[in-house]
């Protein structure tokens, strides 16, 4: 994705299984589970850089010990700051107790983050910035162990307004009205006091969470750890967001991704469960697990960036995923090119294209292969062996057309200067291309504003003097703005939106904008906000090939020579690809949730009202 798009959080649990002295002795460490949070966590650095956090219970312990510790970090490398504090502490200890490792148990009373149950949490902020009070994991606390709550998570709600409402009932809640955090904790924190008044002993998880998440509009998965040692990792109902567990002897772990928990624990793909959507895995403090139900059945509206973008394509079915997405995109492709593949270069920009890039080359070298079976089947006897060589070795075209530098920074602020600059965040190759000869094919996962396609990316291939540039994208045309989890809130943003603004003044059809604006406010006024999504009616009065077509000419810089044709993934071939991540509201504007709706008609009444920030 050339334009930057903050990734998604991450979320990292561990429930120890047998005492510290266990893994001490078979592993070598007493601190096998701070271990193999680290690793869990930085195995999905890629899913937050706005910080990280970690928070730790203690179990069995002397009465007037702390039993819950958090600690959390948004410096630029906020997972190894974290545990460098840690560390940190360990020697302190270390210099009073030299041989204290040799004792697991009692090394236990006086680092603060060796716990038995442990989370950590990677974050990308949607809202809050980089401020570390913004940072989970959150904490409730109580003088009662048993309600002191501690939570984390990657999701976004939408209907936090409406929680601290209901929040707000309870005269003696003291509330910070200020994230979908907040809410999500004071909420949960409300029916785990009145299930722990009932039944102090044995809290019935099932029904804290089933009453909390009922009352949840938008996407999640959370992570769960209570002062008493229960814990949980939770999901939404429509799976919008990831979650998988494992589980041994040893061991009960979750995490946002699979292929980091077959790392951590070197297994296989097969041992590590996907979390079933509107379940809980609960965890209670005697080390006894259950799967359990706590929202009604929905259909599954996994997240598709997810596949294009967000999890790291080591997983094997994300890998083929985005393979089949470059491929199905190779007929568009060659027909943009004229099918002249000996004047053609593929490439890819950035480094996430890359295997969409694989998948794209194959169906242009299955076409090259057609032809060639074609071409000496059609010679008969009437060749030599040179001739078929040339024939045989032809081969499509690839180079490593784009570099991008580390982060440029500078101290200028005005802005035509900094234009300049964005302009070098990628440098070319040189000599790669046949000036006035050579045509350029480049793929990106995703385009989303086009800000960095016009002006960085496409200036810099000019340069090397190609016929045509063809941008080509590996998702579809992103239109709508998410509320589940993704930064991307503003309507004006969108390339496709504004291109379509523009193909509406061309048509002479801008009053559109007024009547679906006008519908919002009706709507708006009689509370269904949520009912439907009134945007929808802008783009139906255009093609997508119209739109791209007008995302092509207002991403064409000024005094660019080339001809440049930009290739958006179709819908069809979004769901062949990915058919077990249908969540495509991004594209096509259904929300899995009514929320949803409310979020898409408030960001186009901002926008057309010229107001900034997101529509929740």
């Amino acid at each position: 994705m050339s334009d930057e798009i903050r990734h998604e959080c991450g979320i990292a649990y561990l429930r120890l299984r047998k005492p510290f002295s266990f893994y001490h002795q078979k592993y070598g460490s007493a601190f096998y589970g701070l271990n193999k949070l680290y690793l869990l966590m930085e195995k999905q650095h890629n899913r937050g850089q706005d910080g990280a956090g970690i928070a730790a219970v203690k179990l069995d312990i002397q009465p007037g010990t702390p039993f819950l510790k958090r600690i959390r970090s948004n410096v630029a490398q906020s997972i190894s700051d974290v545990f460098k504090q840690v560390q940190q502490e360990i020697e302190e200890v270390e210099k009073l107790h030299p041989d204290i490792r040799k004792y697991p148990e009692t090394l236990k009373g006086y680092i603060s983050y060796m716990g038995e149950v442990m989370m950590g949490h990677l974050r990308y902020g949607t809202q809050g910035r980089n401020n570390i009070e913004y940072c989970h994991p959150f904490i409730k606390s109580d003088i009662n162990p048993s309600r002191n709550l501690c939570l984390a998570g990657n999701f976004n709600l939408v209907n936090t307004k409406e929680l601290f409402h209901f929040i707000q009932k309870d005269e003696l809640a003291q509330v910070k009205m200020d994230s979908d955090l907040s809410a999500m904790i004071e909420t949960i924190h409300y029916y785990l006091k009145e299930e722990e008044a009932k039944n102090l002993d044995d809290i019935n998880w099932v029904e804290v969470l089933s009453k909390s998440t009922n009352l949840f509009d938008g996407g999640f998965v959370a992570e769960g750890l209570c002062g008493n040692g229960d814990s949980f990792v939770m999901r939404d109902k429509h799976g919008i967001r990831p979650a998988y567990y494992y589980i041994d002897d040893e061991i009960i772990s979750a995490a946002s991704e699979r292929p980091v928990l077959m790392t951590a624990f070197k297994t296989t793909a097969d041992k590590i469960i996907e979390l079933p959507p509107g379940h809980a895995l609960i965890v209670k403090a005697n080390g006894n697990y259950s799967i359990e139900k706590i929202l009604p059945s929905a259909e599954k509206k996994a997240c598709s960036f997810e596949r294009i973008y967000f999890s790291r394509g080591s997983d094997e079915d994300i890998y083929k995923e985005r393979k089949q997405l470059g491929r199905l995109l190779s007929e568009k492709v060659l027909k943009s090119i004229n099918y002249d593949l000996r004047n053609t270069i593929f490439s890819f920009i950035p480094n996430t294209a890359e295997t969409a890039f694989y998948g794209l080359i194959k169906g242009a070298e299955a076409y090259l292969n057609e032809i060639k079976v074609k071409r000496i089947q059609g010679w008969n006897k009437e060749f030599d062996e040179e001739k078929l060589r040339e024939m045989i070795e032809r081969r499509v075209r690839i180079e490593k057309i784009a570099i991008k530098d580390v982060k440029m920074r500078t101290f200028i602020t005005e802005d035509s200067a900094r234009n300049e600059m964005v302009q070098h965040v990628y440098d070319i190759t040189y000599g790669t291309v046949r000036a006035g000869i050579d045509s350029l094919v480049v793929i990106d996962d995703s385009i989303v504003r086009g800000t960095t396609l016009k002006e960085s990316i496409i200036k810099m291939l000019d340069r090397l003097g190609p016929k045509k540039i063809t941008i080509v994208s590996s998702a579809p045309q992103i239109r709508y703005p998410d509320c589940y989890g993704i930064d991307m809130s503003k309507m004006g943003e969108f390339i496709a939106f504004q291109a379509t603004v523009e193909l509406l003044k061309d048509h002479q059809q801008v009053h559109l904008l007024n009547d679906v604006y006008a519908e919002c406010l009706q709507a708006e006024k009689s509370n269904k906000l949520s009912s439907q999504n009134f945007v929808k009616r802008v783009y139906k009065q255009f093609s997508i090939e119209d739109i791209n077509v007008k995302i092509a000419q207002m991403l064409r810089p000024e005094n660019v020579n080339a001809e440049v044709e930009i290739i958006y993934q179709t819908i069809e071939n979004l769901h062949e690809a990915c058919p077990y991540n249908k969540g495509d509201w991004y594209f096509t504007g259904d929300y899995p949730t009514a929320g949803g709706n409310a979020v898409v008609n408030k960001a186009f009444m901002n926008y057309v009202e010229g107001k900034g920030g997101r529509g929740y």
